[in-house]
């Protein structure tokens, strides 16, 4: 399994704030809890909640609100979201240093589920209706592949060192997770 950059969350420096973009959640793919969120899942809370009304926490901690989402939509890939780290947060400026370090590279969704159907054969739960209420920047995501791609005025040269090593990361995990089964 090779990894999609599309997917992951990007990271531009303006002024002193910091805008990350990218896909928190990617429809019909089974996660490391083998949840499978399928398209139009989040549509209903997404109606009933602003952008700004989904937390942008570090770690799924919400005592650590880190941003403020602008953007959140569901799209044929996953559920996208685009937003600011807060600037003149001491916090918020640690996560970008830890995220421009690649030490933090990820997206995951905090929710309830209120429609879901188990599939016994396949151990998996599929997500039909999603009460979406936080969007984190984590360390380990549970889909894999929400992970951080940086664009921080490197340009391309930058940003294909970046996705290199994502892709040898990537590597790496699916080659023990092989090796472990």
């Amino acid at each position: 399994m090779v990894a999609n950059t599309s997917s992951r969350p990007e990271l531009k420096s303006v002024g002193r704030g910091c805008r990350i973009s990218g896909y928190a959640s990617l429809f019909r793919v089974v996660d490391d809890s083998r949840d499978i969120v399928e398209p139009g899942a989040f549509v209903k809370s997404l109606t009933r909640r602003s952008p700004r009304d989904i937390r942008m926490l570090f770690q799924h901690d919400p005592g650590q609100p880190i941003g403020t989402w602008h953007v959140v939509r569901e799209e044929p890939r996953g559920l996208y979201v685009e937003g600011w780290l807060a600037p003149g947060s001491e916090r918020a400026a640690e996560i970008a240093s830890l995220l421009r370090a690649g030490a933090v590279d990820g997206l995951s969704i905090g929710f309830r589920a209120l429609k879901a159907k188990t599939d016994r054969a396949r151990k998996t739960r599929k997500l039909v209706e999603i009460d979406l209420w936080e969007v984190s920047v984590v360390t380990f995501p549970m889909q894999p592949m929400a992970r951080a791609r940086l664009d921080d005025g490197t340009g391309p040269a930058g940003n294909l060192a970046v996705r290199r090593q994502a892709l040898t990361a990537q590597r790496v995990r699916e080659a023990a997770r092989q090796l472990l089964n």
